[in-house]
């Protein structure tokens, strides 16, 4: 089962979080502004008030799932970089240009991450060929890549098992 830990409650967020609600997944939901968080939440998504989101990262299991769409830019960054610093995660998205992505890798590699690090940070994130920048079809993209991710995981997990024995 996916652990995703979603950074943002903005209206991509929101829109994602609906769509996670009715997947098999445990969604850890991150935001400091506390204010945004609806009243309820499907089942599998617990919501995580708090200043120090940067906290979560370390916190979260090995194979976890890390979406970073947070208002802030400087925020991203500082979430970016932790996660970076793990190599145990299944996936990193992080919503943003290519623009963002190439600024992004200067600053990664500036303190520290190994270029060959770079590409395990998907940005822009979602399944290509979607350009429509609603929320919804934004979340709609991240969330078929998600699955995407997690079904070639499984099939390399699988694989790897058939080949022990």
């Amino acid at each position: 089962m996916m652990h995703v830990v979603l950074f943002g409650a903005g209206h991509v967020g929101h829109a994602l979080v609906r769509l996670l609600g009715t997947l098999p997944c445990v969604v850890q939901w991150v935001d400091a502004r506390d204010e945004l968080f609806p009243d309820e939440v499907p089942a599998n998504v617990q919501i995580e008030p708090t200043d120090l989101p940067e906290a979560i990262v370390d916190e979260a299991p090995a194979g976890a799932y890390f979406l970073v769409m947070t208002h802030d830019h400087s925020l991203d960054f500082a979430l970016a970089q932790r996660i970076m610093r793990r190599d145990d995660f299944a996936y990193f998205g992080m919503i943003g240009s290519k623009t963002k992505r190439v600024k992004f890798e200067r600053r990664l590699v500036d303190r520290g991450v190994p270029p060959c690090r770079l590409a395990d940070m998907t940005c822009p994130i979602g399944v290509e060929g979607i350009a429509d920048k609603a929320p919804g079809a934004i979340a709609l993209a991240v969330a078929a890549q998600l699955l995407l991710v997690n079904g070639s995981l499984r099939s390399r997990v699988e694989v790897c098992a058939a080949a022990e024995v």
